[in-house]
């Protein structure tokens, strides 16, 4: 089972959001914690995978030699790409 981690950024970014949207996320997370790679698509030129929920993006990076899930960007659909991440 892989471990969550979020940076401090993604945390400051759940916090602002509204409740049914950090339960939504909560549960997604939860969900794909015993297979990830189930439930993410890769980013394109990017060495991150998204996340789908209803109207939110989750971007993370999975390690693949060990189990852990680093949530990097939490965003609104429409703009949570146009955001330079991690750079």
């Amino acid at each position: 089972m892989y471990e969550i981690f979020f940076t401090e950024s993604a945390k400051q970014q759940l916090r602002f959001l509204p409740d049914n949207a950090k339960l939504e996320i909560g549960s997604a997370l939860e969900r794909i914690k015993v297979r990830p790679f189930k439930f993410v698509r890769r980013m394109r030129k990017e060495r991150y995978y998204r996340l789908r929920t209803s109207n939110h993006r989750i971007l993370m990076d999975i390690g693949e030699t060990s189990l852990i899930i680093l949530v990097v960007h939490i965003g609104q659909r429409r703009n949570v790409y146009s955001k330079k991440i991690g750079k």
